[in-house]
């Protein structure tokens, strides 16, 4: 029979073991015990019976999945502030591709505008000549 201590749900729990070099049976001595705390509380490893050797196996399983359980939650925090990076550089690229199609459109619009003054000084220029060469001739016969 395993028998398992049960702890207040406001006290945290803290539980000491070794996964290298210790036997199966005896518990770690100077140990620090890891703590759980992400863990919710019924998820918690129980202590071992320390007379028992099943229990002593049980409560190594249960504070290995603990641990990787540690990891994959530490993983997900780090792909999710990556996926929030990676969206803040979405919109950024977003807003700068609206903001070239922007300026593209006002480029294309000054362009024509350009073309538009420079057609229009070239005529302004031939009517000045024309007018001078007028001006010259009457200039002439006065």
């Amino acid at each position: 029979m395993i028998r398992a201590a049960r702890v207040p749900a406001d006290r945290p729990v803290r539980i000491a073991f070794s996964l290298d070099g210790a036997p199966d049976d005896s518990p770690p001595e100077d140990a620090a015990p890891p703590a759980f705390p992400e863990l919710d509380q019924q998820l918690q490893p129980l202590p071992p019976c320390q007379d028992s050797l099943e229990s002593m196996q049980v409560f190594r399983q249960h504070c290995q999945i603990a641990e990787e359980y540690h990891e994959v939650r530490k993983e997900i925090a780090l792909l999710e502030e990556r996926k929030k990076e990676l969206m803040a550089k979405l919109a950024q690229a977003e807003k700068e591709k609206v903001d070239a199609a922007q300026l593209a459109r006002e480029f294309e619009a000054l362009t024509e505008e350009n073309r538009a003054l420079k057609l229009a000084q070239s005529q302004c220029v031939e009517q000045l000549e024309k007018l001078r060469v007028q001006y010259q001739k009457r200039q002439g016969s006065s």
